[in-house]
């Protein structure tokens, strides 16, 4: 288990910006020298986590060896100074068990465990899968809903379910968009039970109404400025926290309006020179009609020259 999972035998927190990095590529292979500049530039920006591998890491199109590579070398690279937390999911209960044993042999600090995909099971079968997982590892678990790219929610009972029957499930990642469920969960679920947005443009309301953190796409590109806004949300400070909201809204929606997660922060990257415009088919690389207006969003908020 990673450095800083377990501290006087207790369970590791989610709580913060987590960054769910990008999986940056160069003809058509894994660049981890660009990705090893990608954490370092994390690590910099004070993030307190990095998610390798998950949505906006491109990990549907990631051969197995790739994908435990690139968590791998994520863990190495952070070198414990910040959480590291694998996105080891799948909509295979099995391949998620196994992935998830191997990365927790790589020092990772967590596991990210996404809604499986596809096969729409019900409610039932996504408590059986999650805590097939959670009994398989020690890790620290942030089950992940995310019905617009799943077809399906965890729902607030399943979460509670499992939140009493698996020690180590102690989040969720909420990607559904919802003010309402926020509310749901916060007040059925725990105190140590952490919600974690997972979308940048909900951070403020979302922690106003008990989340602790956020799993951000947008802090790929400016970390130091993210974590200025959630740090803000979680003290208490909402003068501050709807100022930097307001700010850097325009960023967060044009990062995930241009085109399909992660196209937009690919380019956005690639735009200042850190990685190449490639993603993998079935996904293809920001049109050229809408660089120009990336760049001129990013040339806003002084992200690129």
């Amino acid at each position: 288990m990673g450095k800083i999972a377990r501290i006087a035998g207790e369970i590791m927190k989610y709580q913060g910006l987590y960054t769910a990095i990008v999986t940056p590529f160069k003809n058509d292979k894994v660049d981890y020298d660009a990705l090893q500049a990608l954490v370092e530039a994390q690590i910099a920006g004070g993030v307190d986590g990095i998610v390798p591998v998950g949505t906006t890491g491109e990990s549907p199109t990631l051969s197995h060896h790739e994908h435990m590579e690139v968590i791998r070398r994520t863990a190495e690279f952070a070198a414990g100074r910040c959480q590291v937390i694998a996105g080891t999911g799948s909509n295979a209960t099995i391949e998620a068990i196994d992935m998830t044993k191997e990365a927790a042999d790589m020092g990772v600090d967590g596991t990210l465990q996404v809604c499986p995909y596809y096969n729409k099971p019900n409610q039932e079968g996504l408590y059986r899968h999650f805590k097939a997982v959670a009994d398989s590892t020690p890790l620290p678990v942030l089950l992940y809903s995310i019905p617009g790219r799943s077809g399906i929610e965890i729902a607030v009972d399943t979460v509670v379910r499992l939140a009493q029957d698996c020690p180590t499930i102690t989040a969720i990642k909420e990607a559904g968009g919802s003010v309402e469920r926020v509310n749901q969960l916060v007040a059925a679920l725990p105190e140590n039970f952490a919600v974690l947005s997972g979308d940048d443009g909900l951070t403020v309301p979302f922690i106003s109404c008990g989340a602790k953190g956020l799993v951000s796409v947008t802090s790929n590109v400016a970390p130091a400025e993210m974590k200025a806004l959630v740090d803000a949300a979680l003290a208490g400070d909402g003068c501050k926290a709807l100022e930097l909201q307001k700010k850097y809204y325009p960023l967060m929606k044009g990062l995930m309006s241009l085109d399909t997660n992660p196209i937009p922060i690919k380019a956005a990257l690639a735009l200042r020179g850190d990685i190449s415009w490639e993603v993998r088919l079935p996904l293809v690389p920001l049109a050229e009609e809408k660089r120009a207006k990336l760049a001129d969003l990013l040339k806003s908020f002084n992200l690129i020259g």
